[in-house]
């Protein structure tokens, strides 16, 4: 796999799906905008804890994308700074040949270190185990009885082969 991520590029940030924060994302994101973890929750969360996530403003994915980039970059949370090493990315070609569609990054630059990639992975589960963790997951009937598992990637239902 091949990664390098293309300058004045919000293509990933522009996608259908939501944007999912940790406890640590929100103290972060907080204490950069100057305001208190309440204070942030009320202004930009919705969802229940564990799975908060930001609000979605009329006509755009995130209320923190500007059309010149992100208005947070430097201390964005873990699952847009971890774009494109997310597990279902990473376990399927075919997700990393759909995410190739809208990523100019995706097949570019050198090799991406596997280790590395796995590692950010394995921490996207650990602090989002909801979204991942297939023992919580029963059959779905809408997947033929397979089991399923939110992605955090789209913001739709995954079926797990």
């Amino acid at each position: 796999m091949r990664f390098l991520c293309q300058s004045g590029c919000i293509q990933c940030c522009e996608q259908k799906g939501f944007v999912y924060v940790s406890r640590e994302d929100i103290g972060r994101l907080a204490g950069y905008l100057g305001i208190t973890r309440a204070e942030f929750k009320r202004s930009y969360l919705c969802g229940r804890s564990p799975l908060l996530r930001f609000r979605k403003p009329r006509n755009k994915q995130c209320p923190f994308l500007l059309a010149d980039g992100c208005s947070i970059h430097s201390v964005k949370p873990l699952q847009c700074s971890s774009f494109p090493y997310w597990p279902e990315l990473l376990a399927s070609a075919s997700e990393r040949r759909e995410a190739a569609r809208y990523c100019p990054g995706m097949n570019k630059g050198p090799l991406v270190n596997l280790q590395f990639a796995r590692e950010v992975a394995g921490q996207v589960q650990r602090v989002f185990p909801q979204l991942y963790d297939e023992e919580q997951r029963g059959p779905d009937p809408l997947a033929g009885g397979k089991k399923t598992v939110e992605s955090a990637a789209f913001g739709g239902i995954k079926t797990l082969k």
